[in-house]
């Protein structure tokens, strides 16, 4: 070592000692400590390190350095030799600086080699060398340090290589290992392990102090010695960097040990080995498990205990997706078990778990996939848009909505459909209904049905199904068009021939296939036994009316047989020919003789006189007989040619035998008469057995010819006075006295003839002047023959002019042709008239029941007996007799109604824990007896007795309203009876009190044995009526029955007006079969309500059947079946009232498809009156119309609520105000506004004036408090009329408040007919109660100072656009209104009344719809123009609805 680094190295050491020594190295010195230097030669090299040591070298090493230190002599190896050299392990927990020096040299400058440093880490492998050096450096020493830091329990070794190259030396000395850091080598902090999840980047930050040098290299080395460079520094401090090395996309392979190294020239640093840990992230081994499957969820198990890859697991996730959806969603879990909510119903779906690891990128690949498929789920919705393509007489094309997935919520489903129609029984029996489904091919929205009858109503409707439910949509109606009618009959033909005549009669054929509008009757004769018949004759035809079922025909031949066809027509042409055979009858031969004739000569005993052959008529003349009769026997003289014959063969002896006044003197073959012959009378010879004995000259005879036609057993007979033969002249005095005699008696039998004629010609006048006096008195109700089909046209001509038309019926008579004179006269000879016809009259609509079955009018007594005290009250005189009742001092409506009361008892009670009411228990012999059940002989009691009907015994069941104990046995009597229809007039509870149990099912239930389905609902206004189907175990049959509810009738008293009573009898009566058991009526107790809706049932009928009303005797026979019928003489009075209103009013109600012909009819104005139908029914409604009284607007006129009214003119009544609910300040609960029912919802409508300036506030406290969503704007603003200002009660745009109501406009949207504003709006006082939108339709067709609309297109697209709101925000209330609250905001009520008519019931009627609201608000619909604007829009409509 020469001087210069030996100083160096002694001032270090110096330094070092005066601080602390190394604590182990090797200096090579022979007084080095040999405790310090611990180091061994390698065992793995090819030679060793050799010890020099020299002070003063020879001059063979002179290349040398003087001292001692470990050299490699390179030119005693071979190039790529090495030579180790290994220092102490070191252990402990520290940094240690190793300082060495070594020298690299070669004389001719090349290299001798290379010196590598090595830190080996647990006797594992190499690696890389920290520090290296080569090439020739000179004959000097240079100084490296070595940064090394080690941890416990790890033990590092340093290692120095030696490698040959070419000759040279390389040497190291002064090896020493220090307890303080490097100078020059920078010092690694421990270097922290690094765990990853695979795929992830590892970063290995090398934290170390000191100060790093542009040249020195920074090294990431790998256990196994692969590098990596590139390391990012950052400076930390003045002596403390870092050095970041990243490992990008991780995987388990590369998990190992890794170390930081720096590597420059003065020396190395080295880190400690960290290990790279690679974790692989969970998967599940296996799928998750299906627990249970719906059709809106799947309910799975996460089957997570054996995984893939490495825990821990911290979170679970599953991963689904629809099999053909393109998306998935992941959904965290943290539990085993999960439900998947809101899928899709019968779809497939495949689901995954996911599991997490801690770090980045620990979420594994999803797992093994569940597939599973949901449910089926219910169909959202009956399909919907059913309309008719193609109409045809026996079939129909449908369309409806393509059945979509969101509809049928499963990919297997079925499309019904189901129609039904009623086909008329043959032969006057019952109607059938024929009801079928048919299966739909799936994905087709097209169907027809075939094999339908023509002109027939078929109601269908589809049925949506799949294997989870099913979905019924409404039934439409649609009607088959017209096809040529069926044949009529055969064995419906009745005939009646006489001799020259044939009365013929047919019924309408079974199956008319549209209306019928003539008959056509061809005849024709085919054979006669009259050979001078020619045949076949002529064909002739005779067309009848559509009524006429009957023909008589005229002028005929006798004997003769004729092909006659009848057949009916209809607008498609004539249908099948009915053909039958009818022969006339013989008639009596005929003799072509003027007056009598002269006998050709004349002797005391014969006369001689010209026999003329006789004409058959209808057959040959088989015989003549010649009569001789003494003229002294005939007591009465008839005149020539109209003589009494002689059926009876008499010969002279028998004659003389019983004192026969005639006798057969002759009788003689026809081909013995061909032509005229002369015949002596009493030339004593015989003829044909026939003794033609002389005549006696003392007597007067008379000398009759008689021919005889006999044909298949029938014989008629024509006889002629042809002679007169006088006795002699000693006997003319007894002759003369006998023609005295005679004559007297002529005289007699005239007089007495006409005597009967008189009597008989007084009592026809006599019955003419009744029946005229009856018509006369009973004008609402006439009666009119059964075969003639009333129309809705008929009752409104009945009520206008019935007069005219009562007299017309009997002056059109008198024009019916000769034939029909005869043929009506015949059948009333026969008891076969037309008025008696069941048919017929079941057809017959009355007047005042609308369409229910007309009871046949017979002129037989009423079955609730008229008593003396208490007589029948002509309809005529209704009015009359019910103002004197009410209005009468001494006898009147009170006195009546006590007299019910009189003698009353009760003879026999039965199980009073199965009545209702102890003292209203019904009479024993009257009551209800049901079938015991086994075991119970008690069980045959009900409270319930039987009622008799108008004309029908038992017509009706009064019972109770059933209790909970009482419910089995009414659905017992509803089966045992056969009941149909169940009529209620009761709440289930009233004034808090239960009125009766709910017995019927929200959708099945069994009662007993007798299990009740609910079918179908039907909620109206004022009623709603349910359908039920009815089976018992053990019975095969199933019975449809109806429940009509009454739901307005009040608490308490009775109804306010009868309007609505009266439809509900209507509908009971229109919907009850005629086949069907009695009509079972319930309220509470059975009493009161119940009684009143059956008098009023029979005194309707009575009214339109015998034109007078015994509303007494009625109520008397009803309180002797069941006791207290009626309870309060209130119920009593509105009786009468109901029965007036209906007499009034009548039945306006029209058929759809009637509906454009009634109102031309109506329009049509008659020449006498000068008025038309239309303006006569709205004189009827403003006759009828209630007025209000000052006591019934109390509220309206208080003096703090004037001011708030807009008119005092028109006033809501207290009955149907809407009371404000939400407070404001000091003001009241007081807004001029009216509940109003539309037909299928009540109080739908609130009706109110144009708010005023200081009721703005007032309005939209209306709106909130009644959850209006709807206000239809009748009116224009006006701010200038300061009498009648119109201001704008609404913010536009922004937020306003009026009072405590907060408006916010939302909205407009506008078209040449309507404006539409949506608003928020919400009680600022009350915030808990939410917000209501609510949408404003301004209409602006509607000019002002005008009754009607511009427009009725205009006017339907308001109310379509209403009704869909409606619909879209769950059907709130409607406010309307217009100036004062009464003409247009009635017009638009009224119209919104008759579209809901129209689908509901298929009916028009103006009338009742607006006398329903004035019932409510006297003066809604105003004016004669806007009644006829409903009609007009009704049409307007329903041509809309042709054209869709």
């Amino acid at each position: 070592m020469n001087t210069c680094a030996f100083l160096l190295i002694l001032a270090v050491q110096i330094h070092a000692d005066s601080v602390e020594g190394p604590t182990a190295g090797c200096t090579f010195d022979e007084d080095s400590d040999p405790s310090l230097c611990e180091f061994s030669q390698g065992e793995e090299d090819d030679f060793d390190w050799q010890l020099f040591r020299a002070h003063a070298s020879p001059h063979s090493t002179s290349d040398l350095l003087r001292g001692s230190y470990m050299m490699v002599n390179s030119s005693q190896h071979a190039a790529g030799q090495r030579a180790q050299l290994l220092l102490q392990t070191l252990s402990e927990n520290d940094t240690h600086c190793v300082q060495f020096s070594y020298f690299l040299y070669s004389r001719d400058g090349h290299s001798p080699g290379a010196l590598r440093v090595y830190v080996r880490v647990n006797g594992g492998p190499l690696g890389i060398p920290v520090w290296n050096v080569s090439g020739s450096r000179g004959r000097q020493w240079h100084q490296v340090e070595l940064a090394v830091s080690t941890f416990w329990p790890n033990e590092y070794q340093i290692l120095l290589e030696a490698t040959v190259d070419r000759k040279g030396y390389i040497a190291v000395d002064d090896i020493l290992l220090l307890n303080y850091p490097c100078y020059k080598a920078p010092h690694f902090s421990r270097l922290g392990d690094v765990e990853v999840n695979a795929g992830q980047n590892a970063t290995f930050q090398c934290v170390a102090a000191g100060r790093p040098s542009e040249a020195e290299k920074f090294l990431l080395e790998r256990h196994n010695g692969e590098v990596s460079s590139g390391g990012s520094v950052k400076h930390l401090g003045r002596n403390r960097f870092a050095v970041s090395f990243q490992l990008e996309d991780v995987q388990k392979p590369e998990q190992d040990l890794y170390r930081c190294v720096t590597q420059s020239s003065r020396g190395s640093g080295v880190s400690n080995f960290a290990e790279l840990i690679v974790k692989v992230p969970p998967s599940p081994i296996a799928p998750p498990q299906l627990l249970r499957a719906g059709s809106t969820y799947l309910i799975i198990q996460l089957n997570t205990n054996s995984i893939l890859g490495d825990g821990p697991i911290i979170r679970r996730e599953i991963e689904y997706r629809a099999s053909l959806a393109p998306w998935s969603e992941i959904l965290g879990v943290n539990m085993v078990t999960y439900k998947l909510w809101h899928l899709d119903p019968d779809t497939e779906y495949h689901i995954s778990v996911l599991l997490t690891r801690p770090g980045e990128g620990g979420t594994g690949p999803p797992g093994p996939p569940l597939i599973s498929r949901t449910k089926c789920a219910e169909p959202m919705r009956a399909l919907r848009g059913l309309r008719a393509s193609e109409i045809q007489s026996r079939q129909l094309t449908l369309q409806w909505e393509v059945p979509a997935f969101n509809l049928t919520r499963c990919h297997t489903y079925s499309v019904s459909l189901c129609y039904r129609y009623t086909t008329a029984g043959g032969g006057g029996g019952h109607n059938t209904t024929v009801r079928e489904c048919l299966a739909v091919e799936h994905n087709t929205s097209r169907f027809t049905l075939r094999d339908l009858p023509p002109f027939h109503t078929i109601q269908i409707r589809l049925a949506l199904a799949n294997t989870e439910g099913k979905k019924e949509g409404k039934e439409v109606m649609f009607q088959t068009e017209e096809d040529i009618p069926g044949g009529i009959a055969p064995e419906s033909l009745t005939f009646t021939p006489l001799e020259d005549m044939i009365f013929l009669k047919w019924e309408e054929p079974v199956e008319p296939n549209g209306l019928i509008t003539q008959y056509e009757i061809s005849y024709q004769s085919i054979e006669s036994s009259d050979p001078g018949i020619n045949v076949p004759g002529p064909r002739r035809t005779v067309s009848k009316l559509k009524n006429e079922t009957y023909h008589m025909f005229s002028n005929l031949h006798p004997g003769t047989t004729y092909l006659i066809s009848v057949r009916a027509r209809t607008a498609k042409g004539f249908g099948q020919t009915a053909l039958t055979e009818i022969t006339t009858n013989i008639s009596a031969p005929t003799f072509d003789y003027g007056d009598m004739p002269s006998p050709l000569s004349e002797t005391e005993n014969t006369i001689t006189v010209l026999l003329r052959p006789a004409q058959g008529r209808g057959a040959p003349v088989s015989t003549y007989q010649v009569v001789v009769e003494e003229e002294a026997g005939r007591k009465v003289k008839r005149e020539l040619g109209i003589q009494d014959c002689f059926p009876i063969p008499t010969s002279h002896g028998e004659a003389q035998a019983r004192g026969a006044p005639h006798y057969y003197t002759a009788e003689l073959p026809p081909s013995s008469l061909s032509e005229a012959t002369p015949f002596t009378v009493g030339d004593n010879h015989t003829y044909n057995g026939y003794w033609n004995s002389p005549l006696d000259p003392r007597k007067n005879y008379l000398v009759y010819f008689q021919a005889m036609s006999n044909f298949r057993g029938e014989t008629r007979i024509n006889c002629i006075r042809i002679a007169r033969k006088a006795a002699c002249k000693d006997h003319q005095r007894a002759l003369e006295v006998t023609q005295r005699s005679e004559e007297m008696g002529l005289i007699l039998g005239v007089c007495a003839g006409g005597l009967v004629v008189l009597i008989l010609l007084l009592g026809a006048i006599i019955i003419i002047i009744k029946k005229g006096r009856d018509y006369y008195s009973y004008s609402y109700y006439p009666r009119k023959p059964g075969n003639m089909n009333k129309t809705p046209i008929t009752y409104r001509q009945e009520k206008s002019n019935m007069m005219g038309s009562m007299e017309r019926s009997f002056t059109d008579q008198s024009t019916l042709q000769e034939d029909e004179r005869m043929a009506l006269s015949f059948m009333d000879t026969h008891t076969c008239s037309t008025r008696s016809d069941p048919r017929s009259s079941m057809n017959e609509s009355s007047s005042l029941l609308g369409g229910s079955p007309r009871r046949q009018c017979g002129r037989k007594g009423s079955p609730y007996h008229t008593g003396q005290l208490h007589p029948a009250v002509r309809v005529a005189d209704l009015l009359q007799h019910i103002n004197q009742m009410k209005t009468a001092e001494g006898y009147g409506f009170k006195q009546e109604y006590e007299s019910f009361f009189d003698g009353w008892d009760i003879n026999k009670k039965k199980d009073k824990t199965k009545g209702r009411h102890d003292t209203l228990m019904g009479y024993d012999r009257h009551r209800v007896k049901l079938h015991p059940l086994l075991g119970d002989p008690n069980s045959d009691y009900i409270n319930a007795n039987y009622i008799d009907g108008y004309h029908r015994s038992n017509h009706f069941i009064a019972t109770q309203g059933p209790k909970q104990e009482t419910v089995y046995d009414f659905w017992r009597m509803v089966w045992q009876e056969n009941c149909f229809s169940i009529v209620m007039i009761t709440k289930l509870v009233e004034v808090g009190r239960v009125k009766c149990c709910k017995y019927w099912p929200d959708e099945s239930e069994m009662y007993g044995d007798i299990k009740i389905t609910l079918l179908k609902t039907e909620t109206l206004a004022e009623y709603t009526v349910r359908t039920f189907a009815l089976e018992r175990r053990g019975y095969s049959a199933k019975h449809e029955v109806c429940q009509f509810h009454f739901t307005s009738w009040p608490e308490h008293g009775v109804p306010y007006h009868a309007t609505g009573l009266l439809a509900f009898i209507r509908r009971v009566k229109t919907s009850t079969p005629l086949d069907a058991g009695p009509v079972v009526v319930h309220c509470s107790v059975g009493a009161g309500r119940t009684g009143c809706y059956i008098v009023l049932d029979v005194m309707l009928d009575m009214a339109e059947c015998e034109g007078v009303v015994d509303i007494y005797n009625c109520v008397k026979t009803l309180c002797s079946r069941r006791i207290n019928m009626i309870q309060t003489e209130e119920q009593y009075i509105f009786i009468h009232d109901a029965i007036l209103e209906a007499c009034l009013c009548g039945e306006t109600a029209i058929p759809v498809n009637e509906f454009a012909l009634a109102y031309k009819e109506m329009l049509r104005v008659d020449s006498q009156s000068n008025s038309s139908q239309l303006r006569e029914e709205f004189q009827t409604l403003n006759s009828v119309t209630p007025h209000l009284d000052v006591e019934e607007c109390s509220i309206a006129l208080l003096p703090r609520n004037r001011e708030k009214n807009r008119s005092m003119d028109v006033l809501p009544p207290d009955r149907a105000l809407a009371f404000l609910v939400t407070t404001e300040g000091e003001s009241n609960n007081y807004i001029n506004a009216a509940l109003m029912d539309s037909f299928h919802r009540p109080a739908a409508f609130i009706v109110t004036p144009h708010p005023l300036p200081g009721t703005t506030s007032d309005f939209w406290r209306l709106v909130f408090d009644y959850g209006c969503t709807s206000v239809v704007m009748l009116n224009q603003l006006n701010q200038s009329n300061s009498a009648w200002p119109c201001v704008q009660y609404w913010p536009e745009p922004g937020l306003q408040q009026y009072g405590p109501m907060q408006v916010e406009f939302l909205s407009m949207s506008a078209d040449e007919d309507i404006i539409t504003r949506l608003f928020r709006v919400k009680n600022v006082t009350r915030l808990q109660e939410g917000q209501l939108v609510v949408c404003q339709f301004q209409f602006l067709r509607w000019s002002a100072y005008r009754d009607v609309p511009d427009s009725k297109k205009a006017f339907l697209n308001l109310l379509a656009s209403v009704q869909k709101w409606q619909r879209e925000c769950g059907e709130g209330r409607t406010v309307v209104h217009c100036l004062n609250g009464g003409g247009r905001s009635g017009t638009y009520c009224a119209s919104n009344i008759l579209m809901e008519m129209i689908q509901y019931q298929n009916i028009v009627d103006v009338f009742y719809a607006v006398k329903t609201l004035r019932n409510a608000k006297p003066n809604m619909v105003e004016t004669l123009e806007q009644y006829r604007f409903c009609y007009e829009l009704v049409l307007e409509y329903l041509d809309c609805l042709e054209v869709r």
